[in-house]
């Protein structure tokens, strides 16, 4: 006897809500069948069978709200493999003898090793799903141990999927465009043996599954999305497991102006640009676009944002940049920039009002002692947000390499999730697009965020005498719950004071 539980669903998910049974008691069921699908606040998570057997008790209830760990059901094992035969014979005697054979053909591709699955990495700390976007391999061919055998993209980053071992891939488990979670299966390799014909049937032709679409149980992000969208879940063509429709079907029918039909040629149609007239194209967003048009409009709903401005005068670090420029080149390697001017600036304000430094957690709010600087970065596919770590104790050649070496693998779609997790506070620099003043959105769950701007001579009054100077607007938009008007106003003032005077701030004095 096997006990299913509910398994870990991400960071600062605890419970989660029993959508639908798949399965009923007593129902033969295989491993990896999916048994019930469980929905959070984030995402849908199936849950499938651990092995072969009879899915013996349901515990929990659909509609009943269960916690990490808690009891779902009990899958009796072994029995599914001796009752799953005679349901599956014909009526004949030859059909009856036939299934042991083809046991024994299907058996020869593991023969000279072991099935090992390839599962879904950890995607890091608050990313519970992600999109099978590419498999570079297909059922049969031979790959190496570390080998990279798929593609899955989250909200931040493409993760490459390696092979556990080598051998041969026999089974791809998942496809391409369906939502999985870490820990999941997506294919599985024969370590040592050749692909068997019965190993590629589970990748068998989208017909199969489309026609087996009517009457297939739908799962709870379905409805919600049917349900948001005023459209009729049962029309959703399904490309997933036994027919059933994927999350991500249910977001190619609702994008699709055009799609009433049920036909399978819709859904792959609407993955790429189409022609919907003369003078216009319909792209699907990628699955960054989308996590950052959520979490942008999640950040406006559930924070107090409010955005406070001031001048800088940048003639100070202009100066001191021409006249050090060729010695630091020559020492460090990299030129001297304004961002580590910035960067540094705010760490030293941000040591003197730590609530800007803060995040709310709850009722709670958590301190932040260290200074991990998110500098915000545009890129092809979006913005992206990598950190430079312990800014403090950097030097500003220091600090010019390490966002010289973020910036590169941003645009070469290099950056891990580690590279981009656990930022305390971010910079935003829209003036090098020619922005002269913006509001930037805060970066959940930190509590502020700097914008910069671009330079501009401009006339400003200097000891009763008006001179042309090269000024900047600064903006800080932060977290009115935690932040005070006082204190926002003062990290502003703290940061004009350090840029316009490098010279003390590097001396710290």
């Amino acid at each position: 006897m096997t006990d299913i539980s509910v398994p870990t669903l991400g960071e600062s998910v605890t419970e989660a809500t029993v959508g639908q049974w798949l399965k009923a008691a007593g129902d033969t069921v295989k491993r990896d069948d999916v048994l019930v699908e469980l929905e959070t606040d984030k995402v849908s998570v199936e849950v499938s069978a651990p092995e072969d057997g009879v899915l013996s008790e349901i515990v929990a209830k659909e509609g009943e709200t269960v916690e990490i760990g808690a009891l779902l059901g009990r899958v009796n094992a072994g029995d599914g493999a001796n009752k799953s035969a005679p349901a599956k014979a014909e009526s004949s005697a030859p059909a009856k003898e036939s299934k042991p054979a083809a046991k024994e053909e299907a058996k020869p591709a593991a023969s000279d090793g072991k099935m090992t699955d390839v599962v879904v990495p950890a995607m890091g700390e608050s990313v519970a799903e992600g999109t099978l976007s590419t498999f570079l391999k297909k059922v049969g061919d031979s790959v190496k141990k570390d080998e990279t055998i798929a593609e899955i993209e989250t909200d931040k980053v493409a993760l490459e999927v390696p092979s556990p071992a080598d051998g041969v891939i026999a089974e791809l488990v998942a496809s391409e465009g369906d939502g999985v979670t870490p820990g999941s299966v997506i294919a599985r390799i024969s370590a040592g043996g050749a692909a068997s014909a019965p190993s590629a049937s589970p990748a068998s032709p989208p017909p199969a599954a489309k026609a087996a679409a009517e009457g297939a149980p739908v799962s709870p992000s379905v409805r919600r999305i049917s349900s948001e969208a005023g459209v009729d879940p049962s029309n959703i063509p399904g490309s997933g497991r036994d027919g059933r429709a994927t999350k991500a079907d249910a977001l190619d029918y609702v994008n699709n102006a055009a799609s009433k039909a049920s036909s399978s040629k819709a859904v792959t149609e609407s993955r790429a640009p189409r022609d919907v007239g003369p003078r216009e194209e319909r792209v699907r967003m990628t699955r960054l676009r989308q996590t950052i048009a959520r979490r942008l409009k999640e950040a406006q709903d559930s924070a107090a944002m409010l955005t406070t401005f001031n001048d800088v005068d940048m003639g100070a670090i202009m100066d001191l940049r021409k006249k050090h420029q060729d010695s630091f080149v020559a020492k460090h390697g990299i030129k001297l920039g304004f961002m580590s001017f910035f960067v540094k600036a705010c760490v030293n304000a941000l040591k003197e009002v730590p609530a800007v430094n803060a995040e709310i957690d709850g009722t709670d709010i958590i301190y932040k002692n260290y200074y991990d600087i998110g500098v915000a970065v545009g890129t092809d596919k979006g913005l992206v947000v990598p950190v430079v770590r312990d800014s403090d104790d950097l030097s500003l050649a220091g600090i010019e390499k390490y966002i010289a070496d973020l910036g590169k693998r941003a645009r070469d779609g290099d950056l891990t999730i580690g590279d981009m997790q656990g930022g305390t506070f971010t910079i935003s620099n829209g003036g090098i697009y020619g922005s002269l003043m913006s509001t930037p959105i805060l970066n959940p769950p930190q509590s502020g965020v700097l914008g910069m701007h671009r330079i501009e001579n401009r006339p400003v009054a200097i000891n009763g005498e008006v001179k042309i100077r090269p000024m900047m607007y600064l903006a800080l938009s932060y977290d009115h719950r935690i932040v005070d008007g006082k204190e926002a106003v003062t990290f502003l003032v703290r940061v004009k004071e350090a840029l316009e005077d490098p010279e003390r701030m590097l001396l710290e004095v």
